[in-house]
């Protein structure tokens, strides 16, 4: 398997942030596995680095721990044998040796939030570290962290002491589908999106579904053995970013059954809804979940239409499919719990990751012309039973792609063309006033009369995925 994947942009900050003629002071974060560590590895390999591991040890391990480390950066057995104390006598070592007229040196401290955990005083400490020694110096800062509210506290909040000293941030997500061949090559794109749906854009977890051609039996092996490694992932996601994790699992499982509107998440979840607010808002902040307005709304943010739902494919496989049959999995009745994700997998999970996979190529066919503008939005839209599943919208200039997306066994016909034309009439937005469009996604083709149909028609696209 491909060890790294896409990236680029992430890396060109980095390029940029140590090119800078001053020192500089990135911060990196996001969830565990997504790949953060891969990422900075791959930066410093040809660079003079000092890289750093903080642990959940008390801070006295940790400043012995990166005592040893800065004694093999500087070659330095005076360090090396040094009783130290603090962790200024360190840096400043490491400052006095970083010279303008030297190579610069890059700093990586990774899973910083650990020390600030030990030592809730540390964020201080440090501010004084950069502030006085490293900011002067010839480095490049490097903070990394995987747990992303104890980051944002003791980093990038601003009742953090280190608030306003970084010059670049990088939030690391999941790898988008586009790239996803590029760890499971000789994947059809319907095998590919199967897996999609259970592992995300997340490397390591992409990495677990490598070697099974059967997703079932990659799914079995790694999700639902209880000695599985991703058994019980959620957990140790959640655990150490919220508290209460039980409220949050019952919350999301709410979501996960079908309660998108915050009426009747609250009722599901049994909170008033005034109260489930904090608990959403922090759930968006984790990308766990998401809020969602049609995208023909004019005032997103005051919408009254918003849905929520699960942004992560895994957690939502999880939680669809795992918490609700733990009882059975626990007992060792594997198969039974298997035989139900058989029968449902395709119907009510991986089609609806299907259509967030349309959304996100919807901008990729930007840059091959197929959409013949530059949308300022990509998204779905409802009302009532009505919905369609994958839209561009040019508000400025009145123009709209409207998407189907189908994921399934058969070839898809003109019927589907007529049913979304029939849906799109009813849609209120600038109705009257602007230019549709029409684009039919597929994993197993389209009949011969859709073909046909498109080939008279410069208004409808067919995406084949077969």
């Amino acid at each position: 398997m491909r060890a790294f994947v896409d990236r680029k942009r992430e890396l060109r900050t980095l390029e940029r942030e140590y090119a800078r003629e001053e020192s500089s002071f990135v911060v990196v974060y996001g969830r565990r596995r997504v790949g953060k560590t891969e990422l900075i590895s791959r930066f410093i390999q040809d660079k003079h680095a000092l890289y750093f591991l903080a642990t959940e040890e008390p801070e006295l391990q940790n400043l012995e721990s990166f005592q040893s480390v800065a004694a093999d950066f500087l070659q330095s057995d005076l360090l090396r044998s040094a009783r130290v104390s603090r962790w200024e006598d360190i840096f400043r070592e490491i400052a006095r040796a970083c010279r303008p007229v030297d190579e610069r040196a890059v700093i990586v401290i990774d899973e910083f939030q650990y020390l600030g955990k030990a030592n809730p005083a540390y964020p201080s400490v440090f501010q004084r570290i950069w502030d006085i020694m490293l900011k002067h110096a010839n480095v490049m800062l490097i903070l990394c962290g995987s747990l992303i509210s104890l980051m944002k506290d003791q980093v990038l909040s601003e009742e953090s002491p280190l608030y306003g000293r970084r010059t670049a941030q990088i939030r690391m997500g999941q790898i988008p589908f586009s790239h996803y061949r590029e760890f499971l090559p000789g994947h059809t794109t319907r095998e590919l999106v199967e897996r999609y749906a259970v592992t995300g854009g997340v490397p390591k977890y992409i990495e677990l579904f490598e070697d099974k051609d059967d997703i079932f039996a990659a799914i079995s092996t790694n999700v639902l053995d209880r000695n599985g490694f991703l058994y019980d992932e959620p957990n140790f996601l959640l655990q150490r970013e919220v508290p209460n994790v039980g409220t949050y699992f019952a919350l999301i499982r709410a979501v996960a059954g079908g309660a998108h509107r915050p009426s009747e998440i609250s009722r599901v979840f049994g909170m008033r809804q005034t109260s489930l607010n904090k608990y959403l808002k922090t759930l968006i902040d984790l990308d766990v979940l998401e809020r969602e307005v049609p995208v023909t709304e004019g005032n997103p943010d005051k919408s009254k239409k918003a849905l929520y739902r699960i942004k992560d494919n895994f957690l939502q496989f999880w939680f669809k499919f795992v918490l609700p049959n733990l009882s059975y999995l626990e007992t060792g009745r594997t198969a039974a719990v298997e035989h139900r994700i058989r029968e449902h997998f395709i119907d009510s999970h991986v089609a609806f990751v299907y259509e967030s996979v349309c959304r996100e190529r919807l901008w990729d066919m930007v840059d091959s012309g197929a959409l013949g503008f530059v949308p300022e939005r990509v998204g779905r839209w409802w009302s009532g039973s009505d919905e369609i599943d994958a839209i561009a919208l040019n508000a400025s200039q009145k123009r709209a792609v409207w998407g189907e997306c189908k994921f399934w066994k058969d070839p898809v016909g003109a019927d589907v063309l007529r049913g979304l034309e029939s849906k799109v009439e009813r849609v209120p937005w600038e109705r009257g006033d602007r230019t549709d469009a029409f684009a039919l996604f597929s994993v197993s083709g389209f009949t011969d009369e859709l073909r046909a149909i498109a080939a008279d028609r410069d208004d409808v696209l067919l995406v084949d995925d077969e």
